[in-house]
C-alpha cells in the first residue's frame, strides 16, 4: 500500500521497493481498499526483508514493529524511518471490521507519504546521508563496517585505497572472503565465528592489498548497536602506517615493536623478519645468549601472525628429566606410569591451531629428538602409554643459547633434526653488540618496574647511565632487569645514582682492564679535589671526559663526587 501511494506520486529519480517480514501474497482487504483509493494493486508481488540484504538503500522506512526488529543491517547503512502502525489484519475481526481496520491505515499510510515527500522530509534525509557520505569519504582513515555476520555493509573511499579494493567488490560479502589472510590478520573476536562482546580495541596488523602488496596498518575496532541498543555488527577505522614506518626505521627513531625494545640495526633488521615470518607456519630457531629475549621474539612472531587468535604455549625443555618431558609435550593417559591418575593433554595438543615454543631445545635428549622430528615431519604423535596417533597443527619456534653447530660435530645433536627446527634461523645480538640501546632499555624497565609497584618517578642519573653503559653484561637485558630493581631498592631518592647499582658492578668497573692508563699507574693514582676540579674545566664539565683524563673509572669518579660535595 506504502508502495503503491509512493510510486503514484511518479516522482523522477527515487526508486521506490517494498518488502514485508516474509514473501506473502497482498492481502484482498488491501487490494479492495486501494481500489477505492483509485489504484490497483492486485499484481503486486510481496517480497521478502531477507531479500534486500544485497541491495542498496538510502532511506528504510518500516511501517511495524516486527519490521522494525527484523530489518537486516543493509549495505551503506541507510538511514531508518519507523513509522510504527498497528496490524489491521486482526485475528477474529469480521470482513466489514478489517475492511474498516484496513481503510484507518490506508488513509494514516496515505498522509506519512505526502508528508514524507511534500514536507521536506526526504530532502532532508538525503541531505543528512549525503554530507555524512562526503565526510567519511573524505577523511584519511579507511573504515570498513560489517554486520554480525561479517558482511560488509561500508566501505570508504581511503578503505579503497589503502586496500586496493573498490566498494561494488567487497559490499555484502564476508570480510573473512574477500581480504587474503582475512584483514584483521585472524586476530579479530569474529574469527571464530561469535559476534563480539567488545567495546573497543586497538591493534597494529599486515594486510596484504588486491596487487599483493603487504601493508602496515593500525586499527581500532568498536562494536555497534543500532538504535534500539542490538549488536548491529563491527566498525572498523584504521590508518597506514607503512611509510611512516619504513621513514622511522631509516632514520632510526623506531623504538619497539610488538613488544620488544631496540632501535639498533641489528633489531630493525629483527622486527622486519618477524614481520616477514608472521604468516608463515615454516619453523624458526632462535638462537642467543641467555637473557637476549628469545621468548618475546617467538611470542612476536605469534602475536603477528594468524595464528594470534590461538595458543602460544612455552615449554622449558632444559628444565624438566627426559620422563617428565616426554608427558609434557605429547600427554599420557591414565596409568601410563606411577602417578599417571588421568589423561591428560600434552603442550602439542594444547597449542593444535597456535604455537608452541621449545626453549631451550639444545638440551635434549637423543631419544626425545627422535620423537621430535616425527611430529615435525608428519604433525604426528602418541600420549605416553596409548597406541592411538593424534595429528595436529603447530607452528613450531625453538630457541636455545648453545652453538648447535657444535652440538652436530660432537654427535649430541641430531642434523636432522636441525634442519628441520631451523628453516627460518634468527640470532639475536647480545646487548654489548648493540650497546646503543641500553638507555632505552634502562628507562623502559624502569618505567615498567614503577608502574608495577606504584611508585613515584625515579630516573636513572647521567652518571648511573654510564655505569650501565661501560658494563660488560653477561646476562643481557634480564640481568640489566635485575640491576634495574636492585637500585631501586636501594635508591630513597628520585633519581639512581652509581652507589644503588650491586657491588658486582662497581667492582668491575674499578678492575684494571677498564682503565685507560698503565694498571700500575692507576693503583697510584688518587683523586684530590683540585685535580678533579682542573679536570671538569678542561673538559668543559664533561665528567665522563674527565675521569679519563684522571686515569679512572667512571664509577670512582663519580663516587669521589658524591662522597666530596659541599
Amino acid at each position: 500500500m506504502a508502495e503503491a501511494f509512493a510510486r503514484a506520486r511518479q516522482i523522477k529519480d527515487v526508486e521506490i521497493i517494498s518488502a514485508g517480514t516474509k514473501a506473502t501474497s497482498v492481502h484482498p482487504a488491501a487490494v479492495k481498499v486501494m481500489s477505492e483509493a483509485g489504484i490497483d494493486i492486485s499484481n503486486y508481488k510481496s517480497k521478502a526483508l531477507d531479500g534486500m540484504k544485497d541491495q542498496h538503500f538510502d532511506i528504510v522506512v518500516t511501517l511495524c514493529q516486527k519490521a522494525a526488529e527484523l530489518c537486516p543491517v543493509l549495505p551503506d547503512y541507510p538511514e531508518i524511518v519507523e513509522w510504527n502502525l498497528p496490524d489491521p489484519n486482526r485475528l477474529g475481526a469480521s470482513d466489514e471490521e478489517t475492511l474498516g481496520l484496513f481503510r484507518q491505515i490506508r488513509d494514516e499510510i496515505r498522509r506519512l507519504v505526502d508528508d514524507f515527500f511534500d514536507r521536506g522530509y526526504l530532502p532532508a534525509l538525503m541531505s543528512a546521508r549525503d554530507c555524512e557520505n562526503i565526510i567519511l569519504n573524505n577523511i584519511s582513515d579507511g573504515i570498513i563496517a560489517h554486520d554480525t555476520k561479517r558482511l560488509i555493509f561500508f566501505f570508504n573511499s581511503a578503505a579503497e585505497q589503502i586496500t586496493g579494493y573498490h566498494r561494488e567488490e567487497v559490499l555484502g560479502r564476508d570480510c573473512h572472503a574477500v581480504f587474503p589472510g582475512n584483514f584483521c590478520g585472524g586476530k579479530c573476536k569474529f574469527c571464530d565465528g561469535l559476534p563480539p562482546d567488545i567495546d573497543k580495541h586497538k591493534q597494529n596488523v599486515e594486510i596484504t592489498t588486491k596487487s599483493g602488496e603487504k601493508r602496515s596498518i593500525d586499527m581500532t575496532i568498536k562494536a555497534m548497536t543500532d538504535h534500539r541498543g542490538r549488536k548491529a555488527g563491527v566498525l572498523v577505522s584504521f590508518r597506514d602506517l607503512t611509510r611512516e614506518r619504513e621513514l622511522s626505521r631509516r632514520v632510526g627513531e623506531m623504538e619497539n615493536f610488538s613488544g620488544i625494545i631496540g632501535r639498533d640495526r641489528k633489531m630493525l633488521e629483527i622486527f622486519d623478519l618477524i614481520r616477514e615470518l608472521a604468516d608463515s607456519n615454516a619453523p624458526v630457531l632462535v638462537q642467543g645468549e641467555s637473557g637476549t629475549g628469545k621468548e618475546l621474539v617467538a611470542a612476536a612472531i605469534h602475536n603477528e601472525g594468524h595464528r594470534a587468535n590461538k595458543l602460544f604455549v612455552p615449554v622449558n625443555c632444559g628444565a624438566l628429566p627426559e620422563s617428565l618431558l616426554e608427558s609434557e609435550l605429547f600427554g599420557h593417559v591414565k596409568g601410563a606410569f606411577t602417578g599417571a591418575i588421568r589423561d591428560k593433554k600434552g603442550r602439542f595438543e594444547l597449542a593444535d591451531g597456535g604455537t608452541i615454543f621449545l626453549d631451550e631445545i639444545g638440551d635434549i635428549s637423543q631419544p626425545m629428538q627422535v620423537k621430535l622430528l616425527r611430529v615435525l615431519q608428519q604433525g604426528e604423535f602418541q600420549r605416553v602409554g596409548s597406541e592411538k596417533t593424534l595429528k595436529v597443527d603447530v607452528r613450531i619456534i625453538s630457541a636455545t643459547n648453545k652453538d648447535i653447530a657444535k652440538e652436530m660435530a660432537a654427535g649430541r645433536f641430531r642434523e636432522d633434526l636441525f634442519y628441520r627446527l631451523s628453516v627460518v634461523p634468527i640470532h639475536l645480538p647480545s646487548l654489548r653488540e648493540r650497546n646503543n640501546d641500553i638507555p632505552l632499555l634502562a628507562n623502559h624497565l624502569l618505567k615498567q618496574i614503577l608502574n608495577e609497584t606504584g611508585r613515584k618517578e625515579v630516573t636513572i642519573s647521567a652518571a648511573a647511565m654510564d655505569v650501565l653503559m661501560s658494563h660488560n653484561w653477561p646476562g643481557n637485558v634480564r640481568e640489566l632487569n635485575n640491576w634495574i630493581q636492585f637500585a631501586l631498592v636501594k635508591c630513597h631518592s628520585n633519581a639512581i645514582d652509581p652507589i644503588h647499582f650491586p657491588s658486582t658492578i662497581i667492582r668491575s668497573e674499578n678492575s684494571p682492564e677498564h682503565s685507560l692508563i698503565d694498571p700500575g699507574q692507576h693503583r697510584r693514582q688518587k683523586l684530590n679535589i683540585e685535580a678533579v676540579r682542573e679536570a671538569l674545566v678542561q673538559t668543559k664539565q664533561n665528567r665522563a671526559k674527565a675521569a679519563k683524563l684522571l686515569g679512572v673509572s667512571r664509577a670512582t669518579f663519580y663516587r669521589f663526587l658524591e662522597n666530596n660535595s659541599t
